[in-house]
Protein backbone atom coordinates (compact mmCIF):
# COMPACT_ATOMS: atom_id res chain seq x y z
CA UNK A 1 0.00 0.00 0.00
CA UNK A 2 1.49 3.28 -1.12
CA UNK A 3 1.24 6.00 1.75
CA UNK A 4 3.21 9.32 1.86
CA UNK A 5 6.00 8.11 3.75
CA UNK A 6 6.88 5.63 1.14
CA UNK A 7 7.82 8.73 -0.18
CA UNK A 8 10.40 9.57 2.37
CA UNK A 9 14.05 9.65 1.14
CA UNK A 10 15.57 8.33 4.70
CA UNK A 11 18.99 6.59 3.71
CA UNK A 12 18.09 6.57 -0.21
CA UNK A 13 20.96 8.58 -2.39
CA UNK A 14 18.39 10.79 -4.35
CA UNK A 15 14.92 12.07 -4.19
CA UNK A 16 11.97 10.54 -5.79
CA UNK A 17 11.54 12.24 -9.40
CA UNK A 18 8.16 12.87 -10.38
CA UNK A 19 7.87 13.30 -13.72
CA UNK A 20 5.41 15.83 -15.34
CA UNK A 21 2.74 14.90 -18.13
CA UNK A 22 0.52 17.38 -19.15
CA UNK A 23 -2.73 16.37 -21.07
CA UNK A 24 -3.48 20.51 -21.46
CA UNK A 25 -3.51 22.33 -24.15
CA UNK A 26 -2.32 25.11 -22.73
CA UNK A 27 0.54 24.67 -20.05
CA UNK A 28 3.33 27.35 -19.89
CA UNK A 29 5.68 24.76 -21.31
CA UNK A 30 4.02 22.04 -23.51
CA UNK A 31 0.94 22.39 -23.65
CA UNK A 32 -0.86 20.33 -26.36
CA UNK A 33 2.12 18.00 -26.77
CA UNK A 34 1.05 14.93 -24.48
CA UNK A 35 -2.93 15.03 -25.03
CA UNK A 36 -3.98 12.00 -27.23
CA UNK A 37 -3.56 8.81 -24.89
CA UNK A 38 -1.04 7.47 -27.09
CA UNK A 39 1.47 10.20 -27.00
CA UNK A 40 0.89 10.61 -23.01
CA UNK A 41 1.52 6.87 -22.90
CA UNK A 42 4.34 7.37 -25.09
CA UNK A 43 5.78 10.25 -23.38
CA UNK A 44 5.23 8.67 -19.74
CA UNK A 45 7.16 5.57 -20.98
CA UNK A 46 10.19 7.83 -21.75
CA UNK A 47 9.96 9.59 -18.01
CA UNK A 48 9.96 6.10 -16.50
CA UNK A 49 13.12 5.17 -18.66
CA UNK A 50 14.79 8.39 -17.97
CA UNK A 51 13.83 7.69 -14.10
CA UNK A 52 10.46 8.57 -12.76
CA UNK A 53 9.57 7.36 -9.73
CA UNK A 54 6.05 8.67 -10.42
CA UNK A 55 4.26 10.34 -13.62
CA UNK A 56 2.18 13.26 -12.12
CA UNK A 57 -1.04 13.88 -14.91
CA UNK A 58 -2.73 17.17 -15.02
CA UNK A 59 -5.93 18.15 -16.97
CA UNK A 60 -5.86 21.96 -16.59
CA UNK A 61 -3.00 24.32 -16.30
CA UNK A 62 -1.92 26.47 -13.28
CA UNK A 63 0.19 29.27 -15.43
CA UNK A 64 -0.05 32.83 -14.47
CA UNK A 65 -3.59 33.90 -16.46
CA UNK A 66 -4.71 30.27 -17.12
CA UNK A 67 -8.23 29.82 -18.00
CA UNK A 68 -10.16 27.39 -15.63
CA UNK A 69 -12.27 24.83 -16.88
CA UNK A 70 -14.82 22.81 -16.11
CA UNK A 71 -15.23 19.29 -14.28
CA UNK A 72 -16.36 17.83 -17.39
CA UNK A 73 -13.50 19.26 -19.90
CA UNK A 74 -11.27 18.11 -17.63
CA UNK A 75 -12.83 14.74 -16.91
CA UNK A 76 -12.10 14.38 -20.83
CA UNK A 77 -8.55 15.07 -20.70
CA UNK A 78 -7.52 13.10 -17.98
CA UNK A 79 -9.51 9.77 -18.09
CA UNK A 80 -9.17 8.61 -21.75
CA UNK A 81 -4.97 8.92 -20.87
CA UNK A 82 -5.49 7.40 -17.49
CA UNK A 83 -7.52 4.15 -19.00
CA UNK A 84 -4.09 4.15 -20.95
CA UNK A 85 -1.48 4.68 -18.91
CA UNK A 86 -2.73 2.84 -15.97
CA UNK A 87 -2.33 -0.89 -17.02
CA UNK A 88 0.99 0.14 -19.05
CA UNK A 89 3.14 0.96 -16.26
CA UNK A 90 4.62 0.05 -13.20
CA UNK A 91 5.02 3.43 -11.42
CA UNK A 92 2.37 5.29 -9.25
CA UNK A 93 0.23 7.82 -10.88
CA UNK A 94 -0.44 11.64 -9.26
CA UNK A 95 -3.30 12.92 -10.74
CA UNK A 96 -2.98 16.87 -10.79
CA UNK A 97 -6.35 18.80 -9.93
CA UNK A 98 -8.21 21.16 -8.04
CA UNK A 99 -11.57 19.64 -7.71
CA UNK A 100 -12.40 16.45 -5.21
CA UNK A 101 -14.77 15.14 -7.82
CA UNK A 102 -12.24 14.74 -10.70
CA UNK A 103 -9.65 13.24 -8.06
CA UNK A 104 -12.09 10.85 -7.19
CA UNK A 105 -12.83 9.39 -10.68
CA UNK A 106 -8.89 9.02 -11.56
CA UNK A 107 -8.87 7.30 -8.17
CA UNK A 108 -11.40 5.10 -9.09
CA UNK A 109 -8.99 4.36 -12.13
CA UNK A 110 -6.29 3.72 -10.60
CA UNK A 111 -4.28 6.93 -9.31
CA UNK A 112 -2.51 6.56 -6.37
CA UNK A 113 -1.78 10.06 -5.64
CA UNK A 114 -3.58 13.67 -5.33
CA UNK A 115 -1.76 16.74 -5.92
CA UNK A 116 -4.23 19.33 -5.28
CA UNK A 117 -2.33 22.55 -5.86
CA UNK A 118 -5.10 24.99 -5.08
CA UNK A 119 -4.56 24.22 -1.01
CA UNK A 120 -7.59 22.40 -0.39
CA UNK A 121 -9.57 25.19 -2.68
CA UNK A 122 -12.38 22.75 -2.73
CA UNK A 123 -13.64 22.31 0.49
CA UNK A 124 -14.49 18.93 -0.20
CA UNK A 125 -10.86 17.59 -1.53
CA UNK A 126 -9.71 17.13 2.03
CA UNK A 127 -12.90 14.46 2.68
CA UNK A 128 -12.22 13.40 -0.48
CA UNK A 129 -8.77 12.49 0.06
CA UNK A 130 -9.51 10.60 3.22
CA UNK A 131 -12.37 8.57 1.54
CA UNK A 132 -9.88 7.49 -1.00
CA UNK A 133 -7.56 6.54 1.37
CA UNK A 134 -4.66 8.08 -1.07
CA UNK A 135 -2.14 10.26 -0.11
CA UNK A 136 -2.71 14.14 -0.47
CA UNK A 137 -0.09 16.51 -1.77
CA UNK A 138 -0.98 19.93 -0.18
CA UNK A 139 0.32 22.69 -1.41
CA UNK A 140 0.97 26.86 -0.14
CA UNK A 141 0.56 29.71 -2.62
CA UNK A 142 -0.16 33.32 -2.33
CA UNK A 143 -3.30 34.87 -4.16
CA UNK A 144 -4.57 32.81 -7.41
CA UNK A 145 -3.34 31.98 -10.82
CA UNK A 146 -4.49 35.59 -12.27
CA UNK A 147 -1.86 36.76 -9.59
CA UNK A 148 0.76 34.86 -9.16
CA UNK A 149 3.01 37.03 -11.17
CA UNK A 150 2.11 40.68 -10.23
CA UNK A 151 1.20 39.85 -6.42
CA UNK A 152 4.37 38.14 -4.33
CA UNK A 153 4.48 37.24 -0.64
CA UNK A 154 4.81 40.00 1.97
CA UNK A 155 7.91 39.13 3.80
CA UNK A 156 9.44 35.89 4.65
CA UNK A 157 8.63 33.53 2.18
CA UNK A 158 10.15 30.26 4.14
CA UNK A 159 7.52 31.20 7.26
CA UNK A 160 4.51 32.41 4.96
CA UNK A 161 4.86 28.48 3.55
CA UNK A 162 5.70 26.60 6.83
CA UNK A 163 2.37 28.86 8.29
CA UNK A 164 -0.07 28.27 5.33
CA UNK A 165 0.97 24.32 5.14
CA UNK A 166 0.24 24.21 8.81
CA UNK A 167 -2.81 25.22 8.58
CA UNK A 168 -3.69 23.20 6.15
CA UNK A 169 -1.96 20.54 7.25
CA UNK A 170 -4.33 20.84 10.32
CA UNK A 171 -7.44 21.08 8.13
CA UNK A 172 -6.63 17.77 6.45
CA UNK A 173 -6.27 15.88 10.01
CA UNK A 174 -9.69 17.15 10.99
CA UNK A 175 -11.33 15.87 7.27
CA UNK A 176 -10.21 12.59 8.25
CA UNK A 177 -6.61 12.68 6.47
CA UNK A 178 -4.45 10.35 8.08
CA UNK A 179 -1.06 11.56 9.02
CA UNK A 180 1.19 8.92 6.79
CA UNK A 181 -0.84 10.34 3.80
CA UNK A 182 0.01 13.73 3.84
CA UNK A 183 2.74 15.29 1.54
CA UNK A 184 4.01 19.37 2.09
CA UNK A 185 5.23 21.52 -1.15
CA UNK A 186 6.03 25.28 -0.25
CA UNK A 187 4.22 26.13 -3.43
CA UNK A 188 7.67 27.98 -5.76
CA UNK A 189 6.34 30.25 -8.12
CA UNK A 190 3.02 31.11 -6.78
CA UNK A 191 2.60 33.73 -5.63
CA UNK A 192 6.64 34.12 -4.48
CA UNK A 193 9.68 37.05 -5.61
CA UNK A 194 12.13 34.75 -7.65
CA UNK A 195 14.49 35.74 -4.27
CA UNK A 196 11.99 34.26 -2.32
CA UNK A 197 12.04 31.29 -4.35
CA UNK A 198 15.64 30.57 -4.46
CA UNK A 199 15.49 30.61 -0.53
CA UNK A 200 12.57 28.21 -0.27
CA UNK A 201 15.08 25.79 -2.59
CA UNK A 202 17.62 26.14 0.34
CA UNK A 203 15.26 25.28 3.03
CA UNK A 204 13.17 22.73 1.72
CA UNK A 205 13.45 20.66 5.12
CA UNK A 206 11.71 23.36 6.98
CA UNK A 207 8.51 22.71 5.27
CA UNK A 208 8.11 19.04 6.14
CA UNK A 209 7.08 20.55 9.79
CA UNK A 210 8.44 17.64 11.47
CA UNK A 211 7.49 14.79 9.74
CA UNK A 212 6.00 14.61 6.47
CA UNK A 213 7.60 14.11 2.65
CA UNK A 214 8.61 17.31 1.15
CA UNK A 215 7.46 18.11 -2.36
CA UNK A 216 9.70 20.86 -4.56
CA UNK A 217 8.39 22.11 -8.12
CA UNK A 218 10.93 24.47 -9.58
CA UNK A 219 11.14 22.88 -13.39
CA UNK A 220 10.87 25.69 -15.66
CA UNK A 221 9.74 28.11 -13.93
CA UNK A 222 10.57 31.79 -14.43
CA UNK A 223 12.71 32.23 -11.40
CA UNK A 224 15.42 29.96 -12.83
CA UNK A 225 16.27 32.79 -15.18
CA UNK A 226 17.28 34.98 -11.90
CA UNK A 227 18.33 32.40 -9.96
CA UNK A 228 20.88 30.32 -12.43
CA UNK A 229 21.22 33.41 -15.25
CA UNK A 230 22.42 32.44 -18.93
CA UNK A 231 21.32 28.61 -18.10
CA UNK A 232 18.12 26.89 -20.22
CA UNK A 233 15.41 25.82 -18.54
CA UNK A 234 16.15 22.77 -18.17
CA UNK A 235 19.80 22.91 -16.89
CA UNK A 236 18.64 25.45 -14.45
CA UNK A 237 16.43 22.81 -13.21
CA UNK A 238 18.51 20.39 -12.89
CA UNK A 239 20.72 23.03 -10.75
CA UNK A 240 17.89 23.99 -8.59
CA UNK A 241 17.01 20.03 -8.19
CA UNK A 242 20.29 19.53 -6.52
CA UNK A 243 19.79 22.29 -4.20
CA UNK A 244 16.59 21.45 -3.51
CA UNK A 245 18.08 17.80 -2.63
CA UNK A 246 20.66 19.01 -0.60
CA UNK A 247 18.41 20.83 1.46
CA UNK A 248 16.26 18.14 2.51
CA UNK A 249 13.59 17.59 -0.75
CA UNK A 250 12.15 14.21 -0.64
CA UNK A 251 10.54 14.65 -4.26
CA UNK A 252 11.08 16.41 -6.81
CA UNK A 253 8.72 17.49 -9.85
CA UNK A 254 10.40 17.73 -13.55
CA UNK A 255 9.41 17.88 -16.95
CA UNK A 256 12.72 16.98 -18.30
CA UNK A 257 13.72 13.49 -15.78
CA UNK A 258 16.69 12.55 -17.51
CA UNK A 259 18.74 15.95 -16.84
CA UNK A 260 17.42 15.79 -13.04
CA UNK A 261 18.49 12.39 -12.69
CA UNK A 262 21.96 12.84 -13.94
CA UNK A 263 22.23 15.17 -10.79
CA UNK A 264 22.22 12.43 -8.48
Amino acid sequence: MITAQTFKRGSRPRPFLMGILNVTPDSFSDGGKWDSPKTALAHALDLIEQGADIIDIGGESTRPGATPVSREEELSRLLPVLKELIPSIDVPVSVDTMKADVAEACVALGASIINDVSGLGDPDMAMTAADCGVPLVLMSSYGDPSTFRTQTIPGDGVLYAREKLAGLTEKALEAGVREEMIILDPGIGFGTSPGQATEMLAHSSDFSLGRYPVLIGPSRKRFLSHAFPGKDPDAATAEACEIAASSGADILRVHDVGRAAERF
